[in-house]
């Protein structure tokens, strides 16, 4: 079996080991490939192992020996599904590998904004702190999260593991989903219609998928509907959030702050209106990159190929 990588630097920039893959096949290993170079390279592969390298229908069609397209990510939005169904290529998956990590992240983010750690940080090391006249000073507001509404937009597992977190920090939880599970509800954690979500929460996060349905779901229009002041997060992806509406609403203070670990061109060589908005935190998409994750990554992306090549395929993608 012939296994192609497409852009593997992502997951396995150097601490990683490929060997478990060469175990299952022939492996060939690209570090980064070029859009114009994705159909030549995969050639008669039998799977293609892939992060972020769009898989289009003519990908599709010009490669009839795919068989399985291993995503080393939980987001498959770059793939076309319905080519892949269409000539019974299989596409799988890794769902659970970064739930700690990017609930890590969000409130990293979070807590940077409510104590403004690297701020302070900084100006003691500029010599502020020896020049003030008392023991303790402030250069920025600093709040509780305790007592705060969280809003979480999709409750999949990361979404649950942000709610548990924030009851944990005692934080009030709304949650939005297309999947109700009164099971886990109780006096600090509600399901409720997006529209309440919006209006209720002081801080929201965003866990949901890119799909038709949520693309541009943060806009002047929703935002608008949200409390004065709020606090957004993502790192869910990028075009969830029209970042030119959440540039203006930063600008007025309709929103507070927002942290952002995503954004709709990555790299964002054309830049971004929220890269120099000073009250929004844009991180490199890094809260899925610590070396514990993606070592779960690599060994999940092992053993979905192996489950297929048994003929048990697992984490498949619902077509």
């Amino acid at each position: 079996m012939k296994i192609l990588v497409l852009d593997g630097f992502a997951l396995n920039p150097g601490d990683l080991s490929w060997k478990g893959l060469t175990e299952l096949g022939t492996v060939v290993v690209y570090d980064r490939t070029e859009h114009a170079r994705i159909i030549t390279r995969i050639g008669d592969a039998d799977v293609v192992v892939v992060n972020k390298c769009p898989i289009s229908r003519e990908t599709i069609e010009a490669c009839p020996n795919l068989k399985l397209i291993c995503v080393t990510a939980t987001g498959y939005n770059t793939i076309d599904l319905e080519a892949a169904k269409e000539h019974g290529v299989l596409v799988c998956n890794v769902p659970t590998y970064a739930t700690e990590s990017v609930t890590q992240h969000v409130f990293a983010m979070l807590l940077a904004i409510a104590n403004h750690i690297s701020e302070h940080a900084l100006s003691v090391k500029a010599g502020e702190w020896q020049r003030v006249a008392d023991f303790s000073y402030r250069k920025f507001p600093i709040f509780e999260l305790a007592g705060m509404t969280m809003g979480i937009i999709g409750m999949g597992r990361i979404g649950r593991s942000v709610a548990n977190v924030a009851k944990a920090f005692g934080m009030n939880v709304l949650c939005y989903s297309k999947h109700i599970d009164p099971q886990i509800e109780d006096e600090h954690l509600r399901f409720v219609s997006f529209d309440e979500l919006l209006e209720n929460s002081d801080v929201i996060s965003l866990h949901c998928p890119l799909t038709e349905e949520t693309e541009q779901m943060i806009c002047k229009e929703t935002i608008a509907k949200m409390k004065q002041g709020v606090i957004l997060i993502n790192t869910a992806r990028g075009d969830i959030i029209n970042e030119m509406d959440l540039a203006n609403a930063l600008a007025s203070g309709k929103v507070s702050h927002a942290a952002i670990d995503v954004l709709s061109e990555e790299p964002p060589v054309h830049g971004s209106p929220l890269i120099d908005q000073s009250r929004c935190l844009v991180t490199p998409h890094i809260a899925w990159a610590p070396l514990q994750a993606r070592r779960r990554c690599m060994q999940m992306v092992i053993d979905n190929i192996r489950a297929f090549q048994q003929g048990k395929p697992q984490n498949l993608v619902d077509f």
